[in-house]
């Protein structure tokens, strides 16, 4: 039974801070280990974390601890506070098991979530990612510089950066992963983080790129010294059957089929340099199963956002018991 699903999407959305912590009690105080392996000195007890989007303001750390997240990734964190954008912004399709969402980088900007992971970090359970974004309002020719402020800003507490060039619902954002524009944003960031203990720096690209596109994106990151790749966000594309607007990204069972071939292209393209990157797999991971698919499809780390709408806050245990149950 999930009672969730009965409400309107916007108001389950809105429930889930109130609900989540008393939600997270039940589960123990253990994260799952299976798959436990040390990455650029960060050690995750299980490849299963959350995807950017589902804690945007990195409000409930302790509770992905228990719930059993091997890593979270927070945000995406604008330097200034901003609304979502108007009108409806979400909704769900149970038959479809899909989610849609025109929310575009709601946050409460750069100084509230800050002090979120310094209340968090002198006890902190699992890896945190921060997932960083540039305000609506800011041009793309001046992208760089709020992605650098919030590099600087979050530099204490993040164990790696995810740099999202690829969300549909801000208006010309992934114009950011054309070539050009990848150089001029990434380099920066990348002499940023060089100047201190280096921060891996992770790419978050589209589902909705060409092969050619999808290879040359990656082929560029790779080149400019990027430390891995997140794999993909939400897709402007629509199944048949499908009733949502066609501006927007949909999320869910539906996005399968293209994280896979980004997955596919990724682990080729990089060949042999593969295991110096961090490879994490996102979008369509509904079951235990699609999780240890990804991850015999060489992907280090999978994300989940929509199997904890349709499948439940008991995914994280779930899957660790069904790895048990393989062995």
């Amino acid at each position: 039974m999930r009672p969730w699903l009965l409400l309107p999407p916007q108001w389950a959305h809105d429930l889930i801070p109130l609900t989540l912590p008393f939600i997270s009690m039940a589960y123990g105080r253990k994260i799952p280990e299976w798959n436990s392996f040390t990455w650029r000195d960060m050690t995750f007890a299980n490849p299963v974390g959350i995807a950017g989007g589902v804690d945007k303001n990195a409000e409930h750390l302790k509770d992905w601890w228990r719930l059993g997240c091997g890593f979270v990734e927070v945000g995406t964190v604008t330097p200034l506070a901003q609304d979502p954008n108007p009108g409806k912004i979400m909704d769900r399709d149970k038959s479809l098991q899909a989610m849609w969402n025109k929310m575009g980088f709601p946050s409460h900007g750069a100084d509230e979530v800050f002090y979120n992971l310094a209340a968090y970090a002198p006890r902190f359970r699992t890896t945190v990612f921060v997932n960083i974004g540039k305000n609506r309002t800011t041009p793309n020719n001046e992208a760089v510089q709020d992605y650098l402020t919030l590099v600087d800003k979050f530099r204490p507490f993040a164990d790696a950066f995810v740099v999202n060039v690829s969300s549909p619902n801000t208006q010309g954002l992934r114009e950011l992963q054309n070539k050009d524009n990848l150089r001029n944003l990434l380099g920066p960031i990348i002499d940023r983080v060089s100047h201190f203990e280096p921060t891996p720096v992770l790419v978050k690209l589209s589902p909705d790129m060409g092969d050619d596109a999808l290879a040359e994106a990656i082929t560029h990151c790779h080149e400019l010294g990027v430390d891995g790749f997140v794999l993909t966000n939400t897709t402007l594309s629509r199944p048949p059957g499908c009733h949502f607007p066609a501006e927007g990204g949909l999320s869910g069972a539906p996005l399968k089929h293209l994280s896979q071939r980004a997955l596919q292209i990724a682990v080729q393209i990089l060949g042999k340099n593969k295991d110096e990157k961090l490879l994490v797999s996102a979008g369509g991971i509904m079951s235990p199963d699609d999780v240890f698919e990804r991850l015999q499809m060489g992907a280090n780390l999978v994300q989940i956002y929509s199997a904890l709408v349709f499948y439940g806050p008991g995914f994280f245990h779930e899957v660790a018991r069904k790895h048990h149950e393989r062995q």
